[in-house]
């Protein structure tokens, strides 16, 4: 601090020091007595420090203030140190203008994503009226080798335009969860249910073993992490099949596909990483994982992968152990 002070006033102190130079030099050269300058010299460097003491305090206080201020910085109008001089005015009245300049931005740019967000939700509703249609049209067509393709593609589209949705919602996520008591082996059939077509078509077997096991969660968004990992699991499986089952407060999901590379492991739930099968697949976001981490996150639930390439990935979905019993057996 006191060498900031010294920085902050070095004009002053050198200052002061050529007039107790300068003073006695031009007395002793003019052969002027010297008792009336030391006296003055004296009177002025006790003023001096009087002076200087006073003045380190003020900026001891001022800087304690600001370093306070930058610690807690946020875009609300911050309670400014009092300005003593017009270049300080000056600075707390440019702080202020930019203040008031973020906050009409920021505005400006809630409006905007406001906006599109809005725009994004009524198209991912309205797109979901066409694929409707076209998947009468092609129960009410007789099934072919074609029909079914198309009928696989439809499905993704589906799966793609509610993880749309899903990504649009994450932002209020906390608003949208209903907590209450669900049963897992319900969650888990209504889910792979969804997907038998796609079991179906790429000749996978699919094992669940028996439990009867209520959880604490949201139904909705538990439903959203569990298809998310299955749509993995049948995207990078080709043979074999996948098995859910339970150890202790994990719900074990695994497959038998062609396995993730190690050094992608650390980076599989990073948004937007699609590691080196994302990069086969050509058609992979990096967003699944994601959003299953951020929807874990928020219900309270431990997500880890363990995978070998060539033999398959084990998904551990670990539920909370709370003091309120988040996971009941029936």
């Amino acid at each position: 601090m006191i060498s900031k002070y010294f920085r902050y006033r070095k004009s002053m102190f050198l200052f002061y020091l050529c007039i107790i130079i300068l003073f006695p030099l031009i007395h002793f050269l003019y052969h002027y007595p010297m008792g009336s300058v030391l006296y003055s010299i004296l009177l002025i460097s006790f003023l001096f420090l009087v002076w200087t003491g006073i003045d380190f305090s003020r900026f001891r206080m001022k800087i304690m203030k600001l370093d306070t201020i930058l610690t807690h910085i946020s875009c609300d109008t911050h309670d400014l140190p009092v300005e003593k001089n017009a270049i300080e005015m000056k600075y707390n009245e440019l702080i202020r203008t930019l203040y008031q300049k973020l906050d009409e931005n920021s505005s400006l740019m809630d409006k905007s994503h406001n906006e599109q967000m809005e725009y994004y939700t009524m198209w991912v509703h309205q797109i979901k009226t066409p694929i409707s249609a076209m998947r009468l049209a092609l129960q009410s067509s007789e099934m072919s080798h074609q029909n079914a393709l198309i009928d696989q593609e439809l499905f993704k589209i589906e799966q793609y335009v509610e993880m749309a949705l899903q990504y649009i919602k994450m932002k209020t996520l906390a608003s949208d969860l209903v907590i209450e008591e669900y049963s897992l082996k319900e969650m888990v059939n209504q889910s792979v249910k969804k997907y038998a077509s796609l079991f179906i078509y790429k000749k996978l077997t699919i094992e669940i073993e028996e439990f009867d096991i209520m959880v604490l969660t949201d139904s909705k968004w538990f439903t959203f992490i569990l298809e998310q990992l299955l749509s993995n699991g049948i995207k990078y499986t080709y043979k074999g099949g996948i098995k859910l089952y339970l150890e202790g407060r994990s719900l074990m999901i695994e497959d038998t596909g062609i396995g993730i590379r190690k050094e992608d492991m650390d980076r599989i739930f990073e948004k937007g990483y699609t590691g080196y099968n994302g990069r086969l697949d050509k058609k992979a976001s990096g967003i699944g994982l994601y959003l299953v981490k951020k929807v874990a996150d928020a219900l309270a639930i431990d997500v880890k992968i363990e995978s070998k390439v060539g033999y398959g990935t084990k998904v551990i979905v670990t539920f909370p152990n709370s003091g309120r019993d988040l996971f009941i057996d029936t």
